[in-house]
């Protein structure tokens, strides 16, 4: 059997499947490391995409790599599905339950192993949050730059699946950048390892692969990630625009410069609006756009910096510009960018946030373009992303327990993402594709692209029995929504190269 092979138990057939599975598992977990009842399984039935939800077979919370060898083992042995979670807080339906299969909660396996101050390192089992790490390294003054907004819940085995980012990650780069080693296990409960604490790998790098793969290759039990040296000083340029075009050629004309901020975001007015309720940060809200330009370094570099970076957003059209005079306030300017998700949850009874990425000097395009989509499918959408990347976070609200707004909503976000490949992008940034984004990677990436990436799962998970049905679409999922997006028998967007 292969588990994207879609199949509907019965409830009897389920009933007995999971009391298979079950039974198993008792022989090599504690009691309390096994879920199974409605009632305990319920709290996983869904990550940071709240509008899907399925709830497993149970719910298997391993405190050991032992232990967790030994579920994979089993699982293979009963050809169940196997979804790895972390802290739950993604957005695309990476962690989304299968119906018929485990989730394997890797939340308890959370020690920091070691800091090596001299080599700047710090080794840590999967499920430590990714601001714990800093936290461990201050003393030495060190720290781990990539820095999700949902860094002080998010595990580094989730920014490991998802390739996360963050608002330094222009400056810094993503996970893929400040990570060294991955280990983990294969779905045959076999240890593997990607990458080298030295700056070579024998053999071939795989390193790259499984950084985003999505849970799709291998379990993630303990990873090896680079710190840096915590800077000296840091201060924040906020610049107001009253025209998105002015503030996103503002982003190209930073980068012509030859200037790399520590962080570069940007946010519009209806977002600015919303966090500036929630937070208070001090956002100008006659702005049509913000910018939020970080400079970081000694004393004398971030002043150059910050002088620079004022000169090129004044002659883009900057009509407001602020500093930051001390920590406090860096940390106010921040607190809105960091704060823009939970903010918008109090415009809305749900929120879809999508995530793609353009060229940066298409930046006033794609936002002209969602406002238009606004008015088509009738529902609102607040924008902020980082600016320095031109990695999008529109965020669509809507009320998921209307099925029309549900319907638009989801066909809203279709058309951002697809309207991001025709600007010359690409559908995802640090999200991952997970359920959200499966069809299209339909209209990304040609049939023969597609057929490579389920070649290679194989080579590592033959039966499709981890995280099955996400990230890379069916045939039939691609053959259908073909259908409605083929025009003329040609391919959408047929000039865009397919990477």
């Amino acid at each position: 059997m292969n588990a994207n092979d879609a199949v509907t138990l019965s409830p009897a057939e389920r009933s007995q499947r999971q009391h298979r599975l079950v039974q198993a598992l008792r022989a090599l977990l504690p009691a309390h490391a096994l879920l199974w009842q409605a009632e305990e399984t319920t709290p996983y039935e869904c990550d940071g995409l709240s509008a899907y939800r399925a709830r497993p077979l149970a719910v298997a919370l391993p405190e050991t790599e032992a232990q967790v060898a030994a579920v994979l083992r089993c699982c293979l042995e009963l050809e169940i599905p196997v979804v790895a979670r972390g802290a739950g807080t993604g957005l695309s339906g990476g962690a989304l339950p299968h119906p018929d299969g485990l989730v394997l909660s890797l939340a308890r396996l959370n020690q920091i192993l070691d800091i090596d101050p001299l080599a700047r390192t710090a080794r840590v089992q999967c499920g430590v949050r990714n601001l714990a790490i800093s936290e461990a390294a201050a003393p030495l003054g060190l720290y781990y730059a990539p820095d999700p907004s949902s860094q002080i819940a998010c595990t580094i085995g989730g920014n490991i699946a998802e390739n996360s980012g963050g608002v330094h990650c222009l400056k810094y780069g993503l996970t893929l950048h400040n990570v060294l080693r991955v280990k983990g296990y294969t779905v045959r409960g076999e240890a593997v390892e990607f990458g080298s604490a030295a700056l070579d790998v024998p053999g071939l790098d795989l390193l790259a692969t499984v950084v985003g793969s999505e849970g799709m290759l291998a379990v993630v039990t303990e990873v090896t990630v680079r710190l840096l040296p915590r800077p000296v000083l840091a201060r924040c340029i906020m610049a107001s625009f009253d025209d998105v075009r002015k503030a996103g050629q503002a982003v190209a004309d930073l980068i012509a410069a030859g200037i790399i901020p520590a962080g570069l975001e940007m946010m519009d007015k209806p977002m600015t609006a919303a966090v500036e309720d929630f937070v208070h940060a001090g956002y100008d809200l006659s702005a049509e756009a913000i910018l939020l330009c970080e400079s970081d370094g000694t004393p004398d570099e971030v002043e150059e910096e910050i002088e620079r970076m004022s000169a090129v957003l004044r002659a883009s059209g900057a009509t407001q510009i602020s500093v930051s005079a001390d920590e406090a306030q860096r940390l106010r300017f921040w607190s809105g960018r960091k704060n823009a998700f939970p903010a918008s949850g109090r415009l809305s009874p749900d929120y879809m946030c999508m995530d793609s990425t353009i060229p940066r000097k298409r930046l006033a395009d794609i936002l002209l373009a969602i406002a238009e989509m606004e008015k088509k499918y009738g529902l609102r959408c607040a924008n902020v992303f980082h600016a320095g990347d031109g990695n999008l976070h529109p965020l669509i609200l809507f009320d998921a327990n209307d099925p029309d707004q549900l319907d638009r909503c989801e066909r809203f976000g279709a058309e951002i993402l697809e309207t991001s490949v025709a600007l010359g992008g690409t559908i995802t940034g640090e999200h991952g594709v997970g359920i959200e984004k499966l069809s299209s990677m339909c209209v990304q990436f040609s049939p023969e692209e597609l057929q490579q990436m389920r070649d290679f799962k194989a080579a590592f998970d033959p039966q499709g029995l981890l995280n099955p049905g996400k990230l890379i679409p069916s045939h039939a999922r691609c053959a259908e929504y073909g259908k409605m997006h083929v025009r003329q028998g040609l391919l959408a967007f047929p000039d865009l190269p397919r990477f």
